[in-house]
C-alpha cells in the first residue's frame, strides 16, 4: 500500500486539527494503521495504532484523551482527530501500515509510511 498523510497546519494551543492518511490499494483493511511524529531534534514517536476492523486502538500517554485515531476502510481512508493540542505536539506527523495482526507501537513493525505532515502549535 502507498499512504500520503494531509491536513497538517498552524494552530494556536487548545486549538484542533484532523489528519487524513490517504491509502491506495485494495488491501488497506488487512493492515493495522498507525500514526508517529517527529519533532525537530526528536527521534520518531508513536502516537496512535489503530487495528485492521477499527475495533482496537492504542495511544502513547502524551496524547491518551486528546487525540482519536480511527479508519474507513470502504474509503481507504485513516483519521488522526487532534483536540487541546499542545505546542509540544509540534512535529512532522506520519501514517504508517503493518501487516501485522495486533496494534504495536514499534516503528521498526511498519513496512509502508506517507510523506508526513506538519503540525505546528503556537503558544
Amino acid at each position: 500500500v502507498q499512504l500520503q498523510a494531509s491536513g497538517g497546519g498552524l494552530v494556536q494551543a487548545g486549538g484542533s486539527l484532523r489528519l487524513l492518511c490517504a491509502v491506495s490499494g485494495r488491501t488497506f483493511s488487512s493492515h493495522v494503521m498507525g500514526w508517529f511524529r517527529r519533532a525537530p531534534g526528536k527521534e520518531r514517536e508513536f502516537v496512535a495504532g489503530i487495528s485492521r476492523r477499527g475495533d482496537n486502538t492504542f495511544y502513547a500517554d502524551s496524547v491518551k484523551g486528546r487525540f482519536t485515531i480511527s479508519r474507513d476502510n470502504a474509503k481507504n481512508t485513516g483519521f488522526l482527530q487532534m483536540n487541546s493540542l499542545k505546542p509540544e505536539d509540534t512535529a512532522v506527523y506520519y501514517c504508517a501500515a503493518d501487516r501485522s495482526t495486533a496494534v504495536t507501537a514499534n516503528q521498526w513493525n511498519y513496512h509502508s509510511w506517507g510523506q508526513g505532515t506538519q503540525v505546528t502549535v503556537s503558544s
